[in-house]
C-alpha cells in the first residue's frame, strides 16, 4: 500500500491494512498531532484529511488510505505559511487545554474547502461531531468565520 502523507510518499506493509490509520500515524510516523480521543469516531480529536475531507482516524483502516492524499495537521500550513484555519485560531485564541484543537481544525478547514464562506448554522453542522470538555465552541465558529475572511483576502491578492 502506498499513501501521500503530507505530500510525501508513504509505503505501508500489509500488516498495517486493517490497523486504524491513528495508531500507524502516531506510532509509525511519529505525528502525535492527531489524538486519540474515544476511540470510536464520535469525539473528533483523530480528525485528518483523506482526499480533502474529514474522517475520524480512530475507525478508518490504513487500507482506506491506500492509493490516496492523508493530511494531518502537521501537514496543514505549507513550510512556514499557516493554514488560514490554524492563523485565525491563533488570531483569536480558540484553545484552551488544546486537546481537542487538532481535530477541530481538520474539521474547520475541510469545511472551509468545500463552503468557502459558510453560515452560523453551517459551520455548527460541520463540527456537531467535534467535543471540546473546554466549551470553546464560540471561539471556534468565530474563527472559522475568520479563517473564511484570510482565506478569501488571500485570494484576492
Amino acid at each position: 500500500m502506498q499513501v501521500q502523507l503530507n505530500r510525501q510518499t508513504q509505503t505501508l506493509g500489509d500488516e498495517h491494512a486493517a490497523q486504524p490509520l491513528l495508531w500507524w500515524l502516531r506510532e509509525d510516523q511519529g505525528l502525535t498531532g492527531t489524538r486519540y480521543g474515544c476511540g470510536q469516531g464520535v469525539c473528533g480529536a483523530c480528525t485528518v484529511h483523506l482526499d480533502g475531507q474529514a474522517v475520524r482516524s480512530c475507525i478508518t483502516p490504513c487500507s482506506a488510505a491506500d492509493g490516496r492524499e492523508l493530511t494531518t495537521i502537521e501537514g496543514l500550513a505549507r513550510g512556514e505559511r499557516l493554514h488560514p484555519v490554524q492563523q485565525a485560531w491563533l488570531e483569536l485564541a480558540v484553545a484552551q487545554c488544546g486537546y481537542c484543537q487538532s481535530g477541530q481544525i481538520m474539521g474547520a478547514a475541510a469545511l472551509l474547502a468545500s463552503t468557502s464562506n459558510p453560515s452560523d448554522e453551517q459551520i455548527d453542522a460541520a463540527m456537531a461531531g467535534h467535543l471540546c470538555r473546554c466549551g470553546t465552541y464560540d471561539r471556534v465558529r468565530a474563527a472559522i468565520h475568520r479563517a473564511a475572511q484570510i482565506a478569501r483576502e488571500e485570494g484576492a491578492r
